[in-house]
């Protein structure tokens, strides 16, 4: 009988064992007593936190080298999918220019440059008609006549450990451009602002910005935010050009530690929106450019408790706002309301239903053009566009919705962006096995009622892909209580239902995020070596509504365990794959979720990859001075003055639950300066698994020192970190060799 600890035969996998040293690093005990609610847990590697320790850096770079020496064996594979994805992928290539105040902006790649060059080039037509809407022909590695280069990022990145483009504004008359640059991948950026008519750098450098930057409507000013000790976004500061740093003023700052706060501008660009919230309220203030010495008026103060997003516009004269919200409607609905009923108390305004609420349809959110109401929503676990003119809306001339069409069954649909005054919009289309397609989709009006899809660009896939080599089907998995569970089952199309093939099972499930259908260049590297890939839409996630979320978080998370443990046994009982080879992945809260598994199901895999994984949930949570802990409240719960919340989470969160079971291979990925997921997390759930594991498995710390939350920045980096995720799924799986 195959055991967990031989899934894989000797022969069937590499000689990774080979070049294992005698054992794994091990940390010293230094036991901490951490009580809430009259229980006790002994913490013994909380030591690990202490960042500038050299005792845990020595200890970590151990770690590495011990991972480096156990998958030694692997990178062969690993070198082969990195090629495999690097020959795939069209080296040389740009995005689809998007219109802006007269300028055509767009994204360069070079081969053999790890970063995108920002660049633009003047637009002709005042906008007016759809002819001015379509973008230049410009061709990869070709000039282009009055090009201007507005950022290189290789420059950039030039002799720095971490690289990324944390956003970036340009002033309307399209002659200031500020750009927002993390080199520690802390997430917390320095700007700069470029004078586009002479190249040069003004003197105005703000230090350790948060994302979000937008100017003032005549170039003077620059809003940006700031993040407090914990990484919460919570104060809204301006700053003047010219004028010293320390003089800029701060207009909003917010000290509810449990509220994210961020900034944009509206879509006429009239107004600063400024949001706050959690999962489950909000509260938005506008400050009218026009009148600025009103300051930030608010729409619909939290404390009523609703969940709303907000976009005023003008409409014949009159100020209009629309809301999609959860008022009564725990998918959503969509309401619009004259901006002076905002002066009213809630209960006395009056809101006109533009969609009204469906439990089948999840409204994710909408905004307006000059011309239509744009809608994102979610049905049959599908996000698609809707669009639906601004004459007579909310009232009962309201013209019918209409959906731009698409031939495949699972695909997702998303925005790309829209202009307020133009005549189209930008859509971004992909699935499974389709790449993304960039759409501009004109807009309906009586003389073309259901609108105009324009193909702008199919991202190219190179070495001899075919779509119709894949196959991806909806399957269903049934959960312990009954429930239907949607899985995205991808597969080549020639794979042999022999219940002979290695499967990996992928999954999420929190904060309402989606796993939509999209194509993913390095998962064919999987599906090539035979490989069933499975994407689990546990419940925590989005794609059944609101209802899916809320059915799987604070008190109801274990769903979101049992649910990917019921996908598990759904391909193991397939006919697809033999259940001896199924291996399991996930990310961040993804990771909880393998950890989480590992602990109720570890005999289910033959291996588990864990990216960043949020495994040590509960100390992080009842700690609010820890990056980002208070905002995870609303998500899980208040563990500090709830004991119910307490004792739910540590019967589930993976450090405190690992038992002495056989646990498989398994893989914690991490990185040394990532702020939302700590390093400390893996290192110490890695220490109490070896411990106590009654396997033989090897269970291993991947530590990248220079990234942050997404890892190694660069794409050849990004390429070289799937490379090494996949390897060692393919090879604990033994599907290293190419079908």
């Amino acid at each position: 009988m195959t055991t967990p600890d031989s899934a894989v035969s000797p022969s069937t996998a590499t000689a990774a064992s080979a070049a294992t040293p005698a054992g794994p690093p091990v940390a010293r005990k230094a036991p901490v007593a951490r009580t809430h609610h009259g229980d006790t847990f002994t913490d013994n590697y909380e030591w690990l936190r202490e960042k500038e320790n050299p005792e845990v850096m020595a200890h970590l770079n151990a770690e590495q080298a011990y991972t480096d020496a156990v998958t030694a064996g692997q990178e062969q594979l690993r070198t082969d999918i990195f090629n495999e994805i690097k020959n795939r992928t069209q080296e040389t290539d740009l995005s689809v220019p998007s219109r802006k105040d007269g300028w055509w902006y767009y994204a360069r790649m070079v081969e053999g440059s790890a970063y995108s060059i920002q660049c633009r080039v003047k637009a002709d037509g005042d906008g007016s008609n759809v002819e001015d809407w379509t973008p230049p022909v410009v061709e990869p590695g070709v000039d282009v006549p009055g090009e201007q280069v507005l950022l290189d990022g290789n420059a950039e990145a030039e002799g720095q450990p971490f690289f990324s483009l944390g956003g970036a504004a340009v002033t309307r008359d399209g002659n200031l451009y500020a750009y927002a640059v993390d080199n520690a991948g802390d997430e917390l950026h320095t700007v700069r602002i470029k004078d586009l008519r002479t190249g040069e750098l003004l003197e105005d450098v703000i230090e350790n910005v948060f994302y979000g930057l937008t100017f003032s409507p005549d170039g003077t000013t620059l809003y940006y935010m700031l993040a407090d000790d914990s990484w919460r976004p919570y104060q809204v500061k301006t700053h003047v050009l010219g004028m010293p740093v320390s003089e800029d003023a701060v207009i909003y700052q917010e000290d509810d530690v449990a509220m994210w706060t961020g900034i944009g501008l509206t879509a006429d660009r009239r107004q600063l929106a400024v949001s706050v919230g959690c999962s489950e309220f909000s509260e938005t203030r506008l400050l009218d450019f026009a009148a600025p010495e009103k300051g930030l008026q608010v729409l619909i103060p939290r404390g009523e408790h609703i969940l709303y997003d907000a976009e005023p516009f003008l409409w014949e004269g009159a100020e209009k706002v629309l809301l999609t919200h959860d008022r009564d409607a725990v998918n959503s609905m969509i309401s619009l309301v004259d901006r002076e009923e905002f002066a009213k108390p809630v209960a006395e305004q009056s809101w006109a239903t533009v969609i009204a609420h469906d439990d089948a349809v999840r409204i994710n959110g909408a905004t307006v053009t000059a011309t239509h109401m744009v809608v994102s929503l979610r049905k049959d676990t599908i996000e698609r566009i809707q669009v639906t003119a601004l004459e007579g809306l909310g009232t009962a001339a309201q013209a019918a919705g209409v959906e731009p069409a698409f031939d495949e069954e699972l695909y997702t649909a998303s925005m790309g962006g829209t202009e307020f005054e133009s005549p189209v919009i930008r859509l971004v289309y992909t699935s499974d096995f389709t790449p993304p397609r960039v759409y501009d989709y004109v807009l309906p009006t009586a003389a073309l009622p259901d609108g105009e899809l324009l193909l702008r660009k199919e991202t190219p896939v190179l070495g001899g892909y075919r779509s119709e080599d894949y196959v991806a089907t909806r399957e269903w998995a049934v959960a312990d209580d009954g429930t239907r569970v949607p899985l995205s089952v991808l597969r080549r199309a020639d794979l042999p239902r022999d219940g002979a093939n290695a499967g990996v099972v992928y999954g999420y499930g929190s904060y309402e995020v989606s796993m939509d259908p999209g194509f993913g260049v390095p998962r064919l590297s999987l599906l090539d070596r035979g490989v069933v890939f499975v994407i689990a839409h546990v419940r925590g996630g989005g794609e059944m509504g609101r209802h899916w979320y809320e059915d799987g978080k604070k008190l109801n998370k274990k769903n979101t365990f049992t649910d990917f443990v019921a996908a598990t046994d759904w391909l193991a009982q397939s006919g697809w794959v033999d259940p001896s080879r199924i291996a399991a992945m996930g990310g961040s809260a993804g990771g909880l979720l393998m950890g989480a598994v590992a602990n109720l199901a570890p005999e289910k895999y033959a291996a588990i990859v864990a990216q960043v994984p949020f495994v040590d949930a509960l100390t992080t949570i009842l700690d609010p001075d820890l990056p980002l802990s208070a905002l995870e409240w609303e998500e899980w719960g208040n563990p500090i003055t709830d004991p119910a919340v307490y004792t739910y989470m540590k019967e589930y969160t993976p450090y405190e639950n690992v038992r002495a079971v056989k646990y498989p291979k398994i893989a914690a990925v991490t990185s040394f300066n990532d702020t939302r997921v700590l390093y400390v997390e893996p290192a110490k759930w890695v220490q109490e698994l070896r411990e106590v594991s009654t396997g033989s498995e090897p269970i291993v710390l991947k530590i990248e020192m220079d990234g942050g939350h997404g890892g190694a920045s660069g794409r050849y980096e990004g390429w070289k970190t799937r490379a090494w995720d996949y390897a060692f799924l393919a090879d604990a799986i033994g599907a290293t060799d190419l079908r």
